[in-house]
């Protein structure tokens, strides 16, 4: 029974709608899921948890009217261990992002600060709906902001271990000779110091710049949530028809979008390496970041045609002589072309195959939330409200599908896919509301 109450309180139901996060957000960068975009879906899950228990505590005098079987009205939980639980999976969720990297933790703190404000203020003010959906949108950016940083220290570890002849320099990385060195083809200026040329961008920087390829998704997902939380505020009366039209008119809107591919976007193919140093013709600029993730007369960018999202690391140096300073541009080539072509791994528009389940998928997105929307219209009775708000949380998981497969990740889409028997088995045992 002690067991029955916490997953309960925590809604465990309702955690399979979690990881899609991450993984979209990895989705939208075109990366593949690495270390650090396993350390931000634990990170979201603690979190994600921190505000179901958090809530519970917060709304203790209203459900002991409105739900009085809830765990802690009922007696089952005391309100002290429920904020002590908060307390400790919100640490939890903070150290694990702050293990993906600096950048990580600072979309992590936002997004628990947004929960905490929710669940102890927001949710019971007109911000509310919109203190939830920015929660969501984090989740998301925080999953891309991670997996951008990880892929950006695995790449930078790669070309460290592949500098050869490579001159070490101070910690922004590896420094190659330059003809304008005072000591010719040594990289180092008079006194053993080295010299570097235009200095490395910090790989945080980098990182955070490179998740805003996510802010798309981000804000697909975001008004997605908006919609489901409106509703929400329903559930425990009932009584409204707009809300429930207002939200299945979202969510048409939102399945409208999805389904179409980005005009003008560059699709990835994630089945290659993403992190290897052939990315078009590159230049030894004696900075591991490299020149082409520019956006032309404007700092660092986001997905740019032509260019690898989110590459992070010391790939140029690829292009250095194995023995000594200099640089020079080494054009990637198709195999069996004759000139310089895109690297590998990159595409330019979707395949049948992928326009297929693209729309598979965001019809399995409108199936799963629409229907119930259109039967709290209809009839806003309490139980068809909460059943709308129910198949809204769990039409998370095709949407994330949806998101990761328009950004050309169908493994990643697949793989979010397969969490939705999982949530429907356990929803008819613990209700995800």
């Amino acid at each position: 029974m002690k067991v029955r109450a916490w997953a309960e309180l925590l809604r465990v139901s309702a955690l399979f709608t979690v990881p899609g996060d991450a993984l979209a957000g990895a989705a939208a960068l075109g990366r593949r899921p690495n270390r650090s975009t396993a350390l931000a879906v634990g990170a979201s899950l603690c979190l994600y948890e921190a505000g179901m228990a958090l809530n519970d505590w917060a709304d203790r005098d209203e459900d002991a009217v409105d739900r009085p079987h809830r765990p802690i009205p009922s007696g089952r939980i005391t309100p002290r261990a429920a904020l002590v639980a908060a307390g400790a999976l919100t640490a939890a969720g903070l150290a694990l992002a702050g293990r993906a990297g600096r950048p990580a933790l600072t979309v992590a703190t936002g997004l628990a600060a947004t929960v905490w404000a929710y669940d102890l203020h927001l949710k019971h003010t007109p911000a509310g709906p919109a203190a939830m959906a920015a929660a969501r949108g984090l989740d998301l950016l925080l999953g891309a902001t991670a997996t951008a940083s990880g892929a950006g220290a695995a790449t930078a570890s790669g070309a460290g271990a592949a500098g050869g002849g490579a001159v070490a320099g101070p910690a922004t990385g590896f420094v190659p000779g330059s003809a304008s060195s005072p000591v010719p083809g040594s990289g180092r200026a008079p006194g053993g110091r080295s010299k570097s040329s235009p200095p490395r961008t910090p790989r945080a920087v980098h990182a955070s710049a490179q998740a805003r390829a996510a802010l798309p998704a981000a804000a697909l997902l975001t008004a997605h949530t908006y919609a489901v939380t409106a509703v929400s505020r329903h559930e425990a009366q009932g009584g409204s028809t707009a809300v429930p039209l207002a939200a299945l008119a979202a969510v048409v809107a939102l399945g409208g979008i999805a389904v179409r591919e980005p005009r003008g976007a560059t699709r990835w193919s994630l089945g290659a390496a993403d992190s290897d140093a052939t990315s078009g013709p590159r230049t030894g600029d004696g900075g591991a970041a490299d020149a082409t993730d520019r956006r032309a007369g404007s700092g660092w960018g986001g997905v740019m045609p032509g260019h690898r999202a989110g590459d992070g690391g010391a790939g140029a140096l690829s292009g250095r002589r194995a023995g000594g300073g200099e640089a020079r541009t080494t054009p990637v080539r198709q195999p069996g072309s004759g000139g310089a072509g895109p690297a590998p791994g990159r595409r330019a528009g979707a395949t049948a195959t992928d326009r297929l389940l693209l729309t598979a998928l965001t019809g399995a997105y409108l199936r799963t939330a629409a229907r119930p929307l259109v039967h709290a219209a209809l009839n806003p009775s309490p139980p068809l409200t909460q059943r709308a708000v129910g198949s809204g949380i769990r039409a998370m998981i095709p949407l994330q599908a949806a998101l990761a497969a328009r950004a050309g990740a169908s493994g990643t889409a697949l793989a979010v896919m397969g969490l939705v028997p999982l949530a429907r088995s356990l929803a008819r045992k613990v209700s995800p509301t």
